[in-house]
């Protein structure tokens, strides 16, 4: 994931991305549909502080969960799924959902109710309602059973909420932003960041149908503008599918004997 755009000077930019890598680019194009797409959270004061140590939205290393008493949120595929993977290697698991109607696949499901037959996993239908922590991290999960609060002790929670569109680092780069969409012009789809396009589903301008056509047509346009920003004194010029036997030879099309 892209974090980091930053101009450094009028013709070139910064470009960082999650994983440390760099770039310098004389353009950039942010083709980011309905944005990125962040999990869902839990919304409880303060646990926010937990996070990538006793809480976790996804799961990188497998190992580091084994012999832990730990507890999934959720009742989709990822969460069905890890629930299978890790409970044979946990201390206990504990499986928590708001209704009995599962969202995975069958046959996962089927597994997971498999290992709760075996004493393998606790599947628990509820809400959560808070948690309990000390300076060692999260030591419970509350959640409630009907009408009665239980509280379930771990010391790991995954949390399989699903995923919500956000704009996410987009929003930090500057740019004349529409409510979650970005500002354009029409005729170069760039936005208030000169060398900065936008196309698809991310951008605004006056009258804006969110059709691949459109995308199409936006991404046509931006690109003869960063060819003319790259290369001022280079002319462009058009190739057609019908007539340009430079196109025929790039499509493999014999020509005409």
């Amino acid at each position: 994931e892209v974090t980091e755009v930053e101009a450094i000077d009028e013709d070139w930019f910064r470009v960082v991305t999650d994983n440390g890598t760099e770039f310098r680019t004389k353009t950039v194009f942010i083709a980011g549909g309905v944005g990125s797409f962040q999990p869902r959270r839990l919304r409880f004061e303060g646990i926010d502080a937990f996070e990538d140590k006793c809480l976790h939205y996804k799961v990188r290393d497998p190992s580091k969960f084994e012999g832990k008493n730990v507890v999934v949120l959720g009742g989709g595929d990822s969460a069905l799924d890890w629930v299978v993977e890790l409970a044979p290697k946990c201390a206990s698991m504990t499986s928590i959902h708001r209704r009995d109607d599962y969202r995975g696949a069958q046959a996962t499901v089927d597994k997971m109710l498999t290992l709760a037959n075996d004493g393998k996993v606790d599947p628990i239908i509820g809400k959560v309602s808070g948690y309990e922590s000390d300076e060692s991290g999260i030591t419970a999960i509350k959640v409630m059973v009907g009408e009665e609060e239980r509280v379930v002790p771990c010391d790991t929670v995954l949390v399989f909420y699903g995923l919500a569109p956000k704009l996410g680092p987009i929003a930090e780069w500057g740019l004349d932003i529409n409510r979650k969409t970005i500002n354009v012009d029409t005729e170069k789809f760039e936005t208030s960041t000169p060398g900065i396009y936008a196309v698809g589903d991310i951008n605004f301008y006056p009258g804006k149908k969110k059709l691949i056509l459109s995308g199409f047509h936006e991404a046509a346009l931006a690109a003869f503008a960063a060819k003319e920003r790259i290369e001022p004194e280079k002319k462009v010029r058009l190739q057609y599918t019908t007539t340009s036997p430079i196109m025929h030879e790039r499509l493999g099309i014999a020509e005409d004997e």
